[in-house]
C-alpha cells in the first residue's frame, strides 16, 4: 500500500500532464498502483477488520463512563460495568479507549536539541522546469530542515532514485557544514521504509 504522500503526488503529477508510465517509473511503483491511486478519491488507509473479543460487549458502557469521566481508574470502571475477567486485559482496552475521550492538548511540547535531528523531504515546484533539450518536467527539490533551529536548505535533484537522493543529501550537508545525529525521512521509496533501507543508504549513513 502506498503512502498518503505518494497518493497525492501521483494525482498531482498526472494532473500536470506527466504520463502514467513515467510516474510509475519515477516513483518506483507499478502502473496498476498508479491507476488505483487515480481511481480513488480518498487517500489509502489500512483498516484491520474488527474481531469480537470478551471486551466487546462491555465497550459501549466503558465509553459512556469515559465520556463523562475520562480519568476514572480502570478498576472502578470494571466494577461499574460488571467485568469479571482478567483485569490486565481490561486495563489494556481502557488504555486504548481513554485517549479518544480526553480533550486534545493544543500545545505541542516536543523539544529538539541542537544537532539532534533534521527532517528530509521532497517538494515539487508548481510548474514544470525547462530542460536543455527544450522539454519541461517536474523536478523534485530536496529540503533538509534542522529540527531545533528550523534552518532550511534546498536543492533541486533530477529524480527520486536513491543515487540522486544520497547525492542531494551530501550536497546539502556540505552546505550546512555539520552532520545532525539523525536524518529523518518519511518512508521515501528511494531511502527505504521502516528499518529496510534501499541499497546504498546504510553505507551512506555509516
Amino acid at each position: 500500500m502506498i503512502s498518503v504522500e505518494d497518493w497525492a503526488l501521483i494525482r498531482r503529477l498526472v494532473a500536470d500532464g506527466v504520463p502514467q508510465r513515467q510516474v510509475a517509473r519515477d516513483l518506483g511503483i507499478g502502473r496498476s498502483t498508479v491507476e488505483r491511486a487515480l481511481a480513488s478519491d480518498r487517500p489509502p488507509r489500512y483498516e484491520r477488520p474488527p474481531v469480537p473479543t470478551s471486551f466487546t460487549p462491555f465497550e459501549p458502557a466503558v465509553r459512556r463512563l469515559l465520556r463523562d469521566t475520562p480519568d476514572m481508574p480502570a478498576t472502578v470502571i470494571a466494577e461499574r460495568v460488571g467485568w469479571t475477567g482478567s483485569i490486565t486485559w481490561f486495563r489494556d482496552n481502557v488504555r486504548r479507549l481513554r485517549p479518544e475521550h480526553r480533550p486534545v492538548d493544543p500545545a505541542d511540547r516536543l523539544m529538539w536539541l541542537p544537532g539532534d535531528a533534521a527532517q528530509c523531504d521532497l517538494w515539487f515546484p508548481p510548474r514544470k522546469i525547462p530542460l536543455e533539450d527544450d522539454t519541461k518536467t517536474l523536478l523534485p527539490v530536496m529540503v533538509i530542515t534542522c529540527a531545533h533551529s528550523r534552518y532550511m536548505l534546498g536543492r533541486m535533484i533530477p529524480t527520486r532514485h536513491t543515487p540522486d537522493l544520497l547525492l542531494g543529501m551530501w550536497e546539502l550537508l556540505q552546505q550546512l557544514g555539520r552532520v545532525p545525529r539523525r536524518l529523518i525521512w518519511d518512508n521515501e521509496t528511494g531511502i527505504g521504509r521502516g528499518r529496510r533501507h534501499a541499497e546504498g543508504v546504510g553505507s551512506f549513513a555509516g
